[in-house]
């Protein structure tokens, strides 16, 4: 659900920027769950681990997901949050048990626009689409930069955007697990994201 996100500010360090968008080497987005969220899944049953290299984070603010990024590209939009956009591929992924069975979600791919997040992943070895299943509050997140000269590699980071549940999202829960214990309006998670943004080519 991150590569959505992180596209925009993370990409392989092997990839060039296109005449459109640019590349980040060095990436990594980190998803922290809510409480409400660690609730629910206690509720139900699930637990959640990493598939390397991804790394499960477990501190006193609670539960969190580190994904290194494979490859992406996209428009920060640096001066104005909202209208950031692009694509990307995170690496490792989810292993998710549940008393009912096992999935394991790996090959994370996500597509940012307009603040919605979709995309395509792997479960159990079968390649899934999906529609919007988030929405980014990006203008909420806290954005910090490097100092140098435009057009150079810039360091990014991007700290705690908010993640809603979208329609589509709460229609899928609730027919796979009931009626949820939040809304449209919940923050479900948190995403921090950092890496050496390269500007497209002029």
């Amino acid at each position: 659900m991150a590569a959505p996100l992180l596209a925009q500010f993370t990409g392989a360090a092997s990839a060039a920027a296109d005449e459109k968008w640019g590349t980040i080497s060095e990436g990594w987005v980190e998803v922290r769950w809510t409480e409400q969220v660690q609730a629910e899944l206690d509720r139900l049953g699930v637990v959640v681990e990493a598939v390397a290299p991804a790394e499960l984070v477990k501190d006193s603010s609670g539960s969190a997901m580190r994904f290194p990024v494979r490859s992406g590209k996209g428009d920060p939009s640096l001066k104005s949050l909202p209208k950031a956009e692009g694509d990307g591929v995170l690496d490792g992924g989810i292993a998710v048990r549940t008393p009912t069975g096992n999935a394991r979600v790996v090959n994370l791919r996500g597509v940012l626009r307009d603040g919605l997040a979709s995309g395509k992943c792997e479960v159990n070895g079968v390649e899934v689409g999906h529609r919007s299943v988030f929405r980014c509050a990006v203008s909420e997140g806290l954005l910090t930069t490097g100092d140098v000269p435009v057009g150079q590699p810039l360091k990014v980071r991007i700290n705690k955007v908010p993640l809603h549940p979208t329609a589509e999202a709460l229609e899928v829960f609730t027919a796979t697990f009931g009626a949820p214990a939040f809304t449209a309006d919940t923050v479900l998670a948190h995403v921090t994201a950092e890496g050496v943004y390269t500007p497209p080519k002029q």
